[in-house]
């Protein structure tokens, strides 16, 4: 884990921007290009940074619709309705959380009506009892790669 508030601030960084120069990390953060450095590789070689990526943009056509399912489930059922919900091109992300749901579930379609089609076959799956959603309005911060 980040051993301090330098290191916080690194990644933040490092989170908006991974192409970003040591000089550049090092004039934000105060501190001397050789400081970031050394704890770029100490945070590689704890684990801590597994690795740095490119995430490819999208215009407004491709992006769609987004949505979280919330998704109650029979008990004894997590295991069709995971194979389930898997098979479908449409999720991208399937967490199984505490709370008032069993999962929650980021579907991204091409459109409402799509969306809507694809509510009814979740809800629909052997082991569904009740399907929750949010359709995402504004992304505003995303740190995911």
């Amino acid at each position: 884990m980040p051993r301090d508030q330098m290191d916080r601030d690194l990644i933040a960084l490092l989170q908006t921007n991974a192409r970003e120069s040591t000089a550049e990390l090092a004039r934000k953060l105060g501190v001397a290009r050789t400081t970031v450095i050394a704890r770029l590789e100490r945070l590689e070689r704890s684990g801590v940074i597994v690795g740095y990526t490119v995430r490819l943009g999208l215009d407004e056509a491709e992006r769609g619709v987004q949505a979280w399912v919330g998704i109650t489930t029979e008990p004894k059922s997590a295991r069709d309705v995971t194979r389930r919900l898997a098979a479908l091109p449409e999720l991208r992300q399937l967490c199984s959380v505490s709370g008032e749901f069993d999962y929650l579930a980021l579907i991204r379609t091409d459109s409402t009506a799509r969306l809507d089609v694809l509510l009814d076959e979740i809800g629909e799956i052997d082991g569904v009892k009740k399907t929750t959603t949010s359709v995402v309005l504004a992304l505003r911060v995303d740190r995911t790669a």
